[in-house]
């Protein structure tokens, strides 16, 4: 008996150093610091947070009774999805590259005809914001998309918007651009923007409980205010980071996503490391490709690269290659600088217990 028990003693002796060993002691800690922080209100307005590295979920926390089956509202961040979706259409054929002129979409459109600038508008303009159009919603000086909601045709009043530039020489955000996008991939696939999501981005992705916002003539809205789950903006991350394959089959192709993450256009005095108000991290500018943005975080320990989507109110889809990190973000403070509060949370916690 004493030789059975001094071998059971042995066995769960060894058992519980080889857990210590293989526990992520240090990383649960450092969440546990984080949500702890977030609990006493050090960081305001946080809904949920999901980080998974190398396709592997390590933390998942809902905040203010939301759920997992919650549906948060995108906001910008959907802008990011829209360019995925324009990517799908260029690799199967249905529109051929970002240098076509956008009129040749619209045959029926008189405003291209009286507008010499607007006939010069290509894809790639709309992709990198820089499509000319008299809208700059970045720093609040002409909101076009506030203008457009109460509109019965957001596609029609989307293409009759001035032109301020000519295209491709001033960067001014607004969501015009992508509501135009919108426009291009229903008319040359013959299908509402809404059916070719679901077909060939959506459903392939098991991506099914979401809502769409659309205005009363039935066009979806791409630029903002589409209701999805957080674990599926994970998703979203997830596929940047397979380079566009998902459970083994091709939904984009790693071609487009270089391209469109890949950002060369600096955002005039826009660092979002120094907006969250970060002590650690030296800022570093920010820069725009196809509806995705990049930015450097660089501390004394280390430097890491980010690709992330974002909209009002703190919705991050955020990837860190070198990490195999994806983070996605949704909060509730819109309008504010607490909606970058997101990049502290990852410079102090979360890239420190996962890098």
């Amino acid at each position: 008996m004493k030789l059975t028990a001094l071998i059971l003693l042995s066995v769960l002796t060894f058992s519980l150093k080889l857990h210590a060993q293989t526990l992520p002691v240090k990383t649960s800690t450092i969440m546990d610091e984080a949500e702890a922080a977030i609990l006493r209100n050090e960081y305001s307005g946080i809904n949920s947070i999901l980080i998974s590295k190398n396709g592997t979920q390590v933390y998942e926390h809902y905040f203010n009774g939301l759920t997992a089956d919650s549906l948060n509202d995108s906001r910008s961040s959907f802008k990011s999805i829209a360019s995925l979706l324009l990517g799908i259409a260029i690799d199967r054929g249905i529109v051929k590259d970002v240098n076509q002129f956008v009129y040749t979409f619209f045959p029926q459109e008189k405003v291209f005809a009286a507008d010499p600038l607007k006939r010069k508008m290509t894809i790639k303009n709309l992709l990198e914001m820089r499509s000319g159009i008299d809208c700059d919603e970045w720093n609040g000086e002409k909101d076009c998309e506030a203008e457009m909601e109460p509109t019965q045709d957001w596609l029609k009043f989307s293409l009759g918007v001035p032109m301020k530039y000519e295209p491709g020489k001033v960067w001014s955000y607004t969501s015009i651009d992508p509501m135009i996008i919108s426009g291009i991939i229903s008319n040359a696939s013959g299908m509402s923007v809404m059916e070719f999501a679901k077909l060939y981005l959506f459903e392939p992705m098991g991506i099914t409980n979401y809502r769409w916002t659309t205005d009363p003539a039935g066009h979806g809205m791409t630029g903002g205010s589409f209701f999805i789950r957080t674990q599926d903006m994970q998703k979203i991350g997830q596929l940047l980071l397979n380079k566009g394959i998902w459970n083994g089959k091709r939904i984009i192709s790693e071609k487009w996503l270089k391209s469109s993450t890949t950002a060369t256009i600096p955002i005039p005095e826009t660092s979002f490391i120094k907006l969250s108000r970060n002590k650690t991290a030296v800022p570093q500018p920010t820069f725009y490709g196809y509806y995705w943005y990049n930015e450097e975080i660089k501390t004394e320990g280390y430097t890491a690269n980010i690709v992330f989507a974002s909209g009002n109110g703190g919705q991050y889809i955020m990837t860190i290659k070198d990490s195999g990190l994806v983070v996605v973000f949704t909060q509730s403070n819109y309008g504010s600088w607490k909606a970058k509060q997101a990049f502290d949370i990852l410079v102090k916690y979360i890239i420190p217990a996962y890098r």
